[in-house]
């Protein structure tokens, strides 16, 4: 296909190209030789009228034009692959069909499970690809490398539609024969106990970091980790608690040493959204497995 003589499939190299700003990495992503790669590069600056990709000492880095072109180009594509996408209906026993979803670990503890379950009876029909959040997990939603994005309220996009799946609030763990682990915590007994922290990126903590310090509240951090399910081994055989959530430690406290405290101060309860791109509110197999998590979500308030 064409559009004012630019064939359409530049358009998606364009896409990988701003991605990953590497023209080798393009031409893997896109099973096609470095020449011919380099190549279509040839032809999208001719027709841009434009480099795009310039070196910048041992890398390369994006144009003003194509920073411009960036969020255009995910738009576009976007669009034609939701409308590609849909069809009459969607039937899972028939369809074959690998769902793409922005999770966390925590909702790989909680509300994953479930919705694996309810989707076993179609064996490899459906399949998943859970990919890690990022500082930015909407960027995925807009360019088409994410079906869903499961995240707390304040993550999500205005720009796009989300519903809510179910909500959580927050607790503290501790090791049951730890200091900490036999009595209520008190307010003071927070402030002196060392803490496990959980860090969802290299720069910057949790939603949990977020809130309290919206409380003036702060924690005498003794170990961080990159790991989410890492914080109750971090905590057992220690003095040492941690802030999580009450639906995780409820699960972890069934295997492990350790008490489920309750925080010494009001803490703001947060909702586990669910959302998608607008272009595909009518794509029949994210209807589909919107539904289920919908249903995963039920079977959860009921345990």
């Amino acid at each position: 296909m064409r559009l004012n003589n630019l064939d359409l499939n530049l358009l998606v190299a364009l896409d990988h190209l701003i991605a990953t700003k590497s023209i080798s990495q393009t031409a893997e992503r896109m099973n096609l030789s470095q020449s011919a790669m380099s190549n279509a590069l040839g032809r999208l600056r001719q027709y841009f009228d434009d480099p795009l990709l310039v070196r910048v000492g041992q890398k390369m880095e994006l144009t003003v034009r194509a920073e411009i072109l960036r969020p255009e180009i995910a738009d576009v594509l976007t669009r034609i692959e939701a409308a590609l996408a849909k069809k009459p209906d969607f039937n899972p026993k028939q369809a074959s069909r690998e769902f793409r979803l922005l999770v966390s670990d925590y909702s790989l503890h909680t509300i994953i499970p479930p919705v694996l379950e309810l989707t076993a009876p179609f064996g490899d029909h459906i399949r998943f690809h859970f990919l890690r959040q990022t500082d930015r997990p909407n960027v995925y939603l807009e360019r088409g490398e994410a079906d869903l994005l499961l995240a707390p309220r304040i993550v999500c996009s205005p720009e796009h539609p989300s519903i809510k799946l179910f909500d959580d609030d927050y607790c503290c763990v501790a090791w049951r024969r730890g200091k900490y682990g036999r009595e209520p915590l008190t307010r003071k007994a927070f402030a002196a106990a060392g803490h496990v922290r959980y860090l969802a990126s290299p720069t910057g903590g949790a939603l949990d970091s977020v809130l309290l310090d919206q409380l003036g509240i702060t924690r005498r951090t003794e170990i961080s980790t990159f790991a989410f399910s890492s914080v109750p081994h971090l905590v057992v055989g220690t003095d040492r608690i941690a802030v999580v959530h009450r639906r995780t430690a409820q699960l972890w406290a069934r295997h492990l040493s350790i008490s489920v405290l309750e925080l010494p101060f009001p803490m703001e309860r947060f909702e586990q959204q669910m959302q998608w791109h607008h272009y595909r509110s009518r794509d029949p197999g994210i209807i589909w497995i919107r539904d289920i998590f919908k249903q995963a979500a039920a079977k959860m308030q009921k345990k």
